[in-house]
């Protein structure tokens, strides 16, 4: 039995005819080269074109940098001739710009004047604020016309009197925004809408010296309609037991020599003068929180739902006077 399937075997084999590569390789030679040939096989035509193109390509990129950077250069010089030749004109009389008149320092660029937009922060509607990132609820807020950048108004306000020199850098210094919505001499300022009140509070806020002349005013008065008083306490202090009982220590003061009574003097005067500071500085505070509440009472809002309805109740008001102006008509 394995006999026969060996038979079987072999005569399939000699009956499989050979495959082409195997034909092949035996009727012909090798075409590999011997060993220590340095012979390398031809390059295809389809490669020699592409080395061709990329070739072409590199020189094409090459001759266009070339032609930019003499083009770049000649403009240069073109500026640099034009800008020497306006120099010369210029300093001949001729009305020409020059380097040193257009050129201008870096921070000391002119800001432009700027209308403002007014909006009511609330709490279904709030608004954002530059100087406390958001506005309290119920406070109005204000905007260069055109933006969205808002400030409270009552923080402008008390920015401006506290240092104004932070009140531009909060838009970059992009507006004007002091001589705009503060100066009585511009049409945007918000000083047109506080009435007398609010400009009495301002001019006595506008100059330190019409604060403390006002103050040192009041307090003078005071001292005269109340000199009889102090004079009676006084003289009750003087002629009172408690105080010659403390003979032992202020006795010594009494009779020291005059070097050490100056410096006492000095002393008291500083504190005098520091307690007038603290009152001024007290008194100062009270104006400014007065005057944010006129603007906020003043300042008309421009933006926002309350200014519609606004609108709309004075459409409706002046719609009932002409209609009641014709029924009188008739």
């Amino acid at each position: 039995m394995i006999l026969h399937q060996f038979y079987i075997l072999i005569l399939l084999l000699a009956l499989t005819p050979p495959s082409s590569s195997h034909k092949h390789a035996l009727l012909s030679p090798s075409l590999l080269p011997r060993g220590g040939s340095s012979i390398t096989p031809p390059q295809t035509t389809n490669q020699q074109q592409q080395l061709d193109d990329q070739e072409g390509l590199e020189q094409k990129i090459e001759s266009y940098n070339k032609l930019l950077k003499y083009r770049s250069d000649q403009q240069l010089l073109y500026q640099l001739r034009s800008t020497y030749l306006s120099e010369l004109l210029a300093s001949r009389g001729l009305p020409l710009p020059t380097v040193l008149g257009v050129s201008t320092v870096d921070g000391e660029r002119p800001a432009e004047r700027v209308n403002w937009d007014c909006a009511l922060s609330t709490v279904d509607d709030p608004k954002t604020c530059l100087y406390s990132f958001d506005a309290e609820p119920n406070t109005k807020v204000l905007a260069p016309l055109g933006t969205q950048q808002y400030i409270s108004l009552r923080a402008l306000n008390r920015l401006r009197r506290t240092d104004p020199l932070k009140v531009e850098p909060m838009w970059h210094s992009q507006y004007a925004i002091l001589t705009s919505w503060f100066a009585d001499s511009s049409e945007y300022s918000l000083m047109q809408h506080v009435g007398m009140k609010g400009f009495f509070v301002s001019s006595m806020l506008n100059g330190r010296m019409v604060l403390r002349s006002v103050l040192i005013g009041v307090i003078l008065t005071a001292l005269v309609v109340f000199m009889p008083l102090i004079e009676r306490v006084i003289g009750r202090v003087l002629v009172s037991a408690p105080f010659w009982s403390q003979w032992n220590t202020w006795g010594r003061i009494a009779r020291a020599g005059f070097p050490l009574k100056l410096l006492l003097g000095q002393l008291a005067w500083k504190g005098v003068a520091g307690l007038y500071f603290k009152l001024e500085e007290g008194v100062r505070d009270y104006f400014v929180d007065l005057e944010c509440e006129i603007l906020e009472q003043s300042v008309p809002l421009t933006v926002g739902v309350e200014v519609e309805e606004e609108v709309e109740v004075d459409e409706s008001a002046d719609s009932d006077d002409e209609e009641e102006y014709d029924e009188d008509e008739y």
